[in-house]
């Protein structure tokens, strides 16, 4: 009898997209919208995404623009940033928002290559833990004589493939997105 492990394949998945997720949300000193992601702001009495009440554009590589549907929320959008970790100081004109990315220092450059590596090793902690569930799994089915020992064997063997596996995708993320924040 083979051992399925789809359901812990799906976790390491879930935990790769989460990692993209955070390494999306560090600016590289390009303009990208992904960084507002986690901005919310007060809409009608229930905390809402800045992308659900109001448009993000970028007119160019180092500026985003945001217009709100609602005018009323230029203020409340202009403090949500100001009081995030972006980092960038909104200017409003009346009409939309703009967030000018600055050129990054060599040392702001070293400090998000920190962050990044830390998400990143954080990620794979979560894949060992996931890998740790399904060798209790597979301990649990030996033990209950489920299934041989060889069986056992050979699903060790295949969990510590398919972490081996999604640990490498996890490095070459970490290696795109330094690339990314060391290129000027």
């Amino acid at each position: 009898m083979s051992v399925d492990f789809k359901e812990y394949g799906r976790r390491m998945d879930k935990t790769l997209e989460h990692l993209e997720d955070d390494f999306g949300a560090v600016r590289a000193g390009r303009a990208n919208a992904k960084v507002l992601d986690r901005i919310t702001v007060q809409y009608y009495g229930s905390e809402t995404p800045l992308n659900g009440v109001a448009t993000i554009s970028t007119p160019d590589a180092r500026t985003l623009i945001i217009q709100p549907w609602d005018n009323k929320l230029l203020k409340d959008i202009q403090k949500a940033i100001q009081t995030s970790d972006l980092g960038i100081n909104p200017q409003n004109d009346g009409k939309v928002i703009r967030l000018v990315f600055p050129q990054l220092t060599e040392e702001r450059r070293k400090d998000l290559a920190k962050q990044v590596k830390k998400y990143a090793e954080d990620a794979k902690v979560a894949m060992r833990n996931i890998r740790r569930d399904g060798m209790d799994y597979v301990k649990k089915l030996k033990k209950n004589s489920e299934i041989t020992e060889d069986d056992q064997k050979k699903a060790e063997k295949d969990l510590q493939d398919l972490l081996d596996k999604n640990i490498k995708r996890v490095d070459a993320a970490l290696a795109a997105k330094e690339k990314e924040l060391m290129s000027l």
